[in-house]
């Protein structure tokens, strides 16, 4: 039973990494590489209006915030938390799922080219390198907390993460496509350093830990009411236009890709939620233990003597 469960600890980061990249894949063959795809992404980045000065002035406020200097200081601050907590293999995997994650946007939005099928001559912009970057330390900042606090920063980090999308759209930045690409590439890189973690460690027998319902059910809440909502949004652009123009400013393909976002960010997070606390519990459980243990030998052997 042990190794099935170990097995099946080293499976889950694997099956989810594997799904996170194919999914990438998918989006952008989906909105690049085709039509609707292409004209609905555009519509919706055309579609917002910024016009409202305090709305711009949020939104510049919100889209600052995500800087390199900002990154570096919040990567500092996560490897010290993992290094405090004795925890240096995820100090270490936090750093590198951040510089993974954002050098593999960089990456990708050069290599991959944008067919002007829409009849835009749009350059690629698809990973959103803010959004990565916002997801990115969220994600460093749930894998070394202490499981008691892991659910608030995961949904504070959601938040933050989905605030940061949908503004990169607003400011017409970017396409909704580039956002769910963002968080689809952190989870992967998220999946694959939390494998090699486990790979690392030799504590066969951690138990199953279960993340708290503080943090699974406003996201489960969250993905369950926007995934609909931005499927049939976008089926209705699709039915109301008949895309042999450019694409044009589109109400609706801008909630529904306002929505698409916001169900991404919620089920990426749920995921990562429950890949970064399985496990978790034993092991704080067993250092408890090992360190009862030692206390007790050291304070035995000085009586006995």
């Amino acid at each position: 039973m042990t190794d099935m469960t170990h097995r099946r600890r080293l499976l889950a980061p694997l099956v989810v990494g594997v799904l996170a990249a194919l999914g990438t894949l998918a989006t952008y063959h989906v909105f690049v590489r085709t039509i609707s795809g292409q004209w609905l992404d555009t519509a919706a980045m055309l579609g917002t209006d910024v016009d409202h000065p305090r709305l711009v002035q949020i939104l510049t406020r919100v889209l600052n915030g995500t800087t390199l200097a900002g990154l570096v200081l919040v990567c500092l601050v996560v490897v010290a938390v993992g290094v405090i907590r004795r925890r240096p293999g995820l100090a270490v995997a936090a750093a590198v799922l951040v510089l993974g994650a954002n050098g593999t946007t960089q990456l990708l939005k050069d290599v991959l080219t944008r067919p002007p099928i829409d009849r835009l001559e749009f350059a690629n912009s698809l990973p959103s390198g803010h959004t990565t970057a916002a997801a990115s330390v969220a994600f460093a900042v749930v894998l070394v907390l202490p499981e008691a606090v892991r659910a608030t920063a995961a949904l504070c980090g959601a938040g933050y993460t989905a605030a940061i999308a949908i503004a990169t759209v607003w400011s017409q930045w970017h396409r909704p496509s580039d956002a769910v690409a963002a968080m689809l590439v952190v989870l992967g890189w998220g999946a694959l350093v939390l494998l090699g973690v486990r790979l690392a460690s030799r504590d066969r027998a951690a138990a199953t830990g279960r993340p708290s319902p503080l943090g699974v059910l406003p996201l489960a809440l969250t993905g369950l009411v926007t995934a609909p909502a931005a499927a049939l949004g976008f089926l209705a652009a699709k039915a109301s236009e008949p895309m042999t123009t450019t694409p044009e400013p589109s109400r609706i393909a801008v909630a529904s890709g306002a929505a698409g976002i916001a169900a991404v960010v919620a089920g990426a997070f749920l995921v990562w939620l429950w890949l970064a606390t399985d496990g978790e519990r034993g092991q704080e459980v067993r250092r408890k233990v090992a360190s009862a243990r030692s206390v007790a030998v050291e304070t035995g052997s000085i009586r006995s003597t």
